[in-house]
């Protein structure tokens, strides 16, 4: 229950996280951060290069 108020009411926490692009569509990116995960691009905030490795920054919740 705690969690649907946090997401009615919270703010959004923004994080940047360590990716493997698997595969790019128009739409989304399949990354692997532990698990396979999609991702639509709408919900990226920044993409960065950081010593070879790709970084996103998008809401905490999206990973979960």
């Amino acid at each position: 229950m705690l969690w649907i108020i946090k997401l009615l009411f919270g703010k959004s926490e923004y994080i940047w996280v360590q990716v493997r692009i698997i595969h790019e569509t128009d739409k989304a990116i399949l990354v692997d951060h532990r698990r396979k995960v999609w991702i639509a691009k709408s919900q990226i905030a920044k993409i960065r290069l950081r010593k070879g490795v790709f970084e996103v920054y998008i809401r905490e919740d999206i990973l979960r």
